[in-house]
Formats: C-alpha cells, structure tokens, sequence
C-alpha cells in the first residue's frame, strides 16, 4: 500500500487490530457458500453514510434479521463519492463502514462488501478503474485479518462501457491487488452486463484461484419486476402485472439450469447476488414470485441475498418497524426459522 493510503487506514483506526486472533482459517469456496445460506442486500441508501444521526438502520437491526432466519448481509457500498482527490477515503465513512461491519459479524452474519457504483463505472471506465482499484487497496489492507465471514464483492453490476472485455481485465487487476493482503479471503464476481445469467459465457475468471464464488442476479420478466419504478423507462408506467403462471414459474428453472450447468463447467458456486420484485407490484404475485425464486436457488445449492431490506422492494418496513410479513415468509418460510 502507498503511504497515502496507509496513512487513512491508520486514521481510521480500523486495521486488523480488532479482528486479530479472531481470525477463522480460510473457507472453501462451496463451504462459504452453504454457510451463507439466505440473506439481505442492505444500506446502499441508507443516509448513515454522510450523517450518522441520520441512520434508518441501527445496531437492534442486526439482531432481528439474525433472528429472523437470516445468515447473510450484502453491504452496497457507493464509497466514490466518499473518496478525496487522490482517492482516499474518507476516515469518517471508514469508521461507519467498520461499525456496520462489526455489528453484523457480532450477530454471526456473513459480510459482503460490495463495491456498488455500478453506474459511475458504467459512464466512465477508465475513472472507475482508478477509483475501484483505490478503493481495494485501501480496503483489502485494511480488513486482512477479518475473519473468514467478511468477503469481498469487486463491483456490482458492470455494463454499459464497462463491456465484459474491459470487465474481465479489471476483475484480473483487482483480484492480484486484493490477493497481495488476502490471499485466501473468497472474493465474489459476476459477469458483466449486469451481473446477468446469460452473460456468464462473457465470464473470464482465473483458473488457479480457487477462492471465487460467482454471482449473478436475477429480475426475469422485468415488466413484473420492476413495474412503476421509476428510475426502469420500459416500466415506470406499469401496474397491476401479476405473476404465477406455470410457464412463468418453469422460466426460472430452465434459467437457474443453465447457471447450474456453468457452475459444475468452470467448477464455481454461485451467489445469487440479488432478486426481488419492486414494491409496487400486486403483492400475492411479489410474494409467489420471491418464494419460488428463493426456493429454485435452494434447490441447486445457491445461497440468495434478496434485495432489500427497507428501500423499494422492501422486506422490513421503517414506519411500522416491522416485517413485511408476506416478504419475510416468502424468503425464510416459518418452519425454517431457527
């Protein structure tokens, strides 16, 4: 690491310090995967990360998911904007994110930070690779001696001019700089153009590192899904869609099949790094569809994190301070809840 950069983490103070001696031997890949089990993608938006006295979710948040059945939490991590002009971060975000981190170790879930400016990369490649790389190193040193249970995620998401030629070479520079400080820590990666499933032919991951789990998501059909989102042209004016028919529902097998076919090819297991149906969907379709989405994942060895928690598509709602019942049972079914 540069000094630069050494300087923050020390500032920080978030190195190794509070994970040593607490550090778990290296986890197979597929291991990693079991124990990840069900999860939640979490706080990409959450307001905490430019004013602490602004957060929605607070330390109790960690513990009822845990309670809830969950295993896993996939951090969205927008850290770019939180960078200097020589793109150090921002020790106040570090110790955030250190909070967050911790927290959620400490009710025995599983971490995922992911790297989530998807769209900045998106518009310009060439900027995000200096950023993505800065951000690894910095972040990679910083959290060497975490345990097993926290894993890296490089990017969410890449498309748009960050094409799965210039993907796949990024992937390689960032796996060798994180590998410099963590050679065993398990690293998950998906395909470009979306982290979509019939993109993972475009996938190149290097064949003698074998801590890589492989993600991809999953939005099939997206005037369902995504139907009055705003933020989606094609679907923005749409409402009332359902869903739930047998050849909707055989869709999703024959898709994960073909995602299952590629993992026993290259001998990767797969993350299925996001799902869900926007919360403006008919609910009985938004909940039939996340249990059968759920479940297929399940049934092929998958460990799922659904997105999200508490912003548009909504598993636990802040005004009530509750779960969104048909959501919650849909994901973890109450005979599977410890």
């Amino acid at each position: 690491m540069i000094p630069s950069l050494r300087l923050v983490a020390i500032a920080g103070l978030l190195a190794c310090a509070p994970f040593a001696g607490n550090c778990a031997a290296p986890l197979d890949p597929f291991d990693q995967v079991k124990a990840m089990g069900r999860g939640l993608n979490i706080m990409g938006y959450d307001p905490v990360w430019d004013d602490v006295a602004k957060a929605r979710v607070h330390e109790r948040h960690f513990r009822i998911i845990r309670e809830a059945g969950f295993q896993t939490l996939r951090l969205n991590l927008m850290a770019f904007d939180h960078m200097d002009a020589q793109n150090r971060l921002n020790p106040g975000w570090l110790k955030t994110l250190d909070w967050v981190v911790k927290s959620a170790l400490a009710n025995d879930l599983t971490v995922i930070l992911d790297e989530h400016d998807y769209n900045f990369c998106a518009e310009q490649p060439d900027a995000c690779r200096t950023k993505l790389l800065a951000f690894w190193q910095q972040i990679s040193d910083i959290y060497k001696d975490a345990p097993a249970s926290l894993i890296f995620e490089i990017l969410n998401e890449p498309y748009g001019q960050l094409n799965a030629g210039r993907w796949n070479k990024l992937v390689k520079e960032s796996l060798a700089l994180i590998r410099q400080s963590n050679r065993a820590r398990n690293v998950v990666i998906g395909p470009a153009f979306w982290n979509g499933i019939y993109a993972l032919g475009t996938l190149d991951l290097p064949e003698d590192d074998h801590h890589i789990i492989a993600t991809v998501h999953y939005y099939i059909p997206m005037p369902f899904t995504h139907q009055g989102a705003s933020w989606s042209k094609e679907t923005a004016n749409l409402s009332g869609v359902t869903w739930g028919s047998d050849a909707e529902k055989q869709r999703v097998v024959n898709d994960f099949a073909r995602v299952a076919q590629w993992s026993k090819a290259h001998n990767r297991p797969i993350l299925l790094g996001e799902f869900g149906a926007y919360d403006k969907g008919p609910m009985e379709s938004r909940a039939l569809y996340t249990a059968h989405v759920a479940r297929a994942a399940e049934a092929l060895g998958w460990a799922w994190t659904y997105f999200e928690f508490d912003i548009n598509f909504v598993a636990w709602d802040m005004d009530k301070d509750a779960w969104v019942e048909p959501i919650r049972k849909a994901l973890i079914p109450d005979a599977a809840k410890p």
